[in-house]
């Protein structure tokens, strides 16, 4: 009968080495659900950017926007007294007439003089596109880790840990375009809005991305084979020769 192999003296057995890669897999899974739970936040909520108008000086209320990848939502609020000759419009979370609409090329009968100029449709379309790629992305990733709880599955491990990975960078492609429409629409002259600042939602979808890039490569690093540690780990573990 064959002799079963031991390790040396300080080195343990292989097996033995593995024994918390379900704990290590459930832990980084853990993270990543809140990840894939910001992702899911950013993109369903409007609250982007934030926009504010230019203010006239013998008015009393003032038209203020938010948005995200969907929906515009118009806000007509109180301006606020900064100083003696300065008046600001907001902030948002001032009470007043609320109105939501969803973007005009997603939705040909709704109105949106914001997202009028072609340039911004783009913006808007492509981060929208690249946001529902990066939930896709999640959705098979998630797939792969449930089915690798199975025994001898471990192999799904690896192509759902590049799944996240790339949801990651789908999202934060998402957060530059965006970043880059708000932007052009400050600076355009065809637009009323003078300020803006970016919200909530933005700063959910900034969160997801390094999670789910971070826990994406550190769970390739669980899946991918151990390297032996110490020269006489390959030895023992070679097949005897007859």
């Amino acid at each position: 009968s064959r002799i079963p192999r031991r390790s040396p003296r300080g080195a343990p057995a292989r097996s033995e080495m593995d024994e918390n890669k379900p704990l290590k897999v459930r832990l980084t899974f853990s993270v990543i659900l809140v990840g894939i739970s910001l992702l899911f936040a950013a993109v369903v909520t409007d609250h982007w950017a934030v926009l504010s108008p230019s203010v006239e000086k013998n008015t009393t209320t003032c038209e203020a926007a938010h948005f995200g990848l969907w929906r515009l939502c118009t806000k007509r609020i109180f301006m606020q007294e900064q100083g003696p000759k300065e008046k600001s419009c907001g902030p948002i979370s001032l009470p007043g007439d609320h109105n939501c609409s969803y973007f005009k090329h997603f939705t040909p009968g709704e109105t949106s003089e914001i997202f009028e100029v072609t340039t911004q449709k783009e913006y808007s379309i492509s981060a929208a596109a690249i946001a529902i790629f990066s939930v896709g992305f999640v959705i098979i990733g998630t797939i792969c880790v449930l089915l690798s709880f199975r025994k001898k599955r471990d192999y799904l491990l690896k192509p759902a840990s590049m799944f996240y990975t790339f949801a990651g960078l789908c999202i934060i492609i998402s957060v530059e375009v965006m970043r880059q429409s708000v932007k052009r629409m400050i600076d355009s002259k065809e637009t009323a809005w003078i300020k803006y600042s970016y919200s909530w939602s933005f700063a959910c979808a900034c969160a997801s991305f390094v999670l789910l890039f971070v826990c994406g490569i550190a769970l390739l690093l669980i899946a991918l084979p151990r390297f032996p540690q110490n020269p006489w780990e390959t030895c023992m573990d070679a097949e005897p020769e007859h």
